[in-house]
């Protein structure tokens, strides 16, 4: 297979060069993108690079980190390339790993494959204390938005794509900016894309992050939970209707019609001045505890419900 490596750049003028050189033979192609750099780094790979597997792309204005692996992923499919790895050009990922990060795809067991810095402890001790927990609350709501409950770390940017997969999904409307690592899984999921965690260790030297915990958090939530809607209305509504999805209806009724009743009674109980009746009670508890567990069914249905079939053995 024809191998790929897509580099978008932002403030990596530092750390680019040293990592252009240590991406081995393996790779065919590789794709340099500067996202309207203010240090130039696509330019300083021009002026100082001489690797004929190097094409330096720009983008004529800041696109994000989702905008630029765009740019280079549409350029190496034009190029015939098979499997494209996104690197970082800050350094933290070691291209040593390439050949362990594209193993389940030639091995025709994937299509996606990612990094997973949460796979070994003693790899965890270098990583800041803030992106440790920010990084494990995302991993946590990222299963509920991709359907993907095997998969941790889903902002990590180290990860490699087989063309089929990346045929699939709507370019155009994938995420540019930091969402784009949990759109990407989002996408996969709705298109039953096999999805492989490989675990690497994560390296923090002195590469500058323009990233803002606290305004990812306010932005990310609400992206997350209308991914989270939208899989579930793909997945169980409208390309298949099964025992899941009539659980999760009676659950969500069962559930509603207890809090609204017993909310009721309890107000009337309340204005009368009276002792709200057993029997009524049980009446708002028993949907509450029955929908309660319809729903808890039909989350195990979907733990289990996970991609078996790679997409690139459709292709």
């Amino acid at each position: 297979m024809n191998i790929a490596v897509v580099i978008p750049c932002y403030k990596v003028r530092k750390q680019v060069l040293s990592l252009l050189e240590s991406i081995g033979s393996e790779v065919e192609s590789i794709y340099v993108i500067d996202d309207c750099c203010p240090q130039h780094s696509g330019q300083l790979v021009l002026d100082c690079n001489r690797d004929q597997r190097i094409k330096v792309l720009f983008n004529p204005e800041n696109t994000g980190v989702g905008g630029a692996v765009m740019k280079g992923y549409v350029e190496a499919l034009q190029d015939g390339m098979d499997i494209i790895i996104k690197i970082d050009g800050d350094g933290q990922m070691d291209p040593a790993l390439i050949p362990k990060l594209i193993k389940p795809i030639l091995l025709g067991q994937a299509d996606y494959t990612k990094g997973n810095r949460f796979h070994q402890i003693e790899s965890l001790v270098l990583m800041p204390a803030v992106r440790k927990v920010g990084n494990a609350i995302l991993s946590f709501v990222n299963k509920f938005s991709s359907g993907y409950w095997k998969i941790m770390d889903p902002t990590n940017g180290y990860t490699a794509i087989h063309r089929a997969a990346l045929l699939c999904l709507p370019l155009e409307k994938i995420s540019q900016r930091y969402f784009f690592e949990s759109d990407m899984l989002f996408r996969l999921g709705t298109v039953r894309a096999v999805v492989r965690d490989i675990p690497m260790d994560a390296k923090y030297e002195d590469e500058e992050s323009s990233l803002d915990i606290r305004k990812v958090i306010i932005e990310f939530t609400p992206l997350y939970v209308k991914a989270c809607l939208k899989r579930i209305f793909y997945t169980y509504f409208l390309r298949d209707f099964n025992v899941a999805s009539i659980e999760l209806i009676l659950g969500l009724l069962m559930m509603a019609f207890g809090l609204v009743f017993g909310v009721f009674s309890w107000s009337e109980s309340s204005s009368a001045g009276v002792q709200t009746p057993t029997g009524t009670v049980m009446i708002s508890v028993l949907p509450l505890i029955m929908g309660f567990q319809l729903l808890l069914n039909s989350l195990h249905y979907d733990i289990t419900n996970s991609p078996l079939e790679p997409l690139q053995e459709c292709d």
